[in-house]
Order: C-alpha cells, then structure tokens, then sequence
C-alpha cells in the first residue's frame, strides 16, 4: 500500500497551504467531503477525479485521522469557564 502520509502534501505556494494530494491540486477537504456524502473510493474516482488511486483516497482519511489523534483538545465546558 505505500506509505499514506507521502501522498498528501501541504505546499504555501499550493492551494493556499491547503493539504492536497501530491502532483495534484485536489484538496484533501474535497474528498473527504465527497466521503462524507457517503460515495465510495471507487465512485469519487470514476465520476469525479480520475487521476486519483485508491490509495490517495485513503491516504485523506489517514491524514484527517492523524490530525484529529495528534491534537489536544479542551472541552467546550472548560473553555467557557
């Protein structure tokens, strides 16, 4: 499979910094939302970015799930204190 996080690139000079999938302008939001909507890797690569494997799909949901294990996070009740 690869590994999942040389897939996705975050570039100043690329999308605003935006995380995009590498050698491509596809933001990694695009795809997760595509996910959200409950398409399969299959479909988003049929019917909307062709150029893309499913390993790049995959590596979105890799990327997303890093950032969220890797942040700290405050309860909404501690923050309003």
């Amino acid at each position: 499979m690869g590994n999942l996080t040389e897939r996705i690139v975050v570039d100043p000079h690329i999308c605003h910094g935006q995380p995009c999938i590498k050698n491509t302008r596809i933001m990694v939001y695009l795809v997760l939302e595509l996910l959200e909507t409950g398409m399969t890797p299959e479909r988003i690569i049929q019917e909307y970015y062709p150029q893309l494997t499913k390993q790049d799909v995959e590596a979105c949901l890799h990327y997303a799930a890093s950032l969220i294990r890797n942040t700290e996070y405050i309860p909404f009740e501690t923050a309003r204190q």
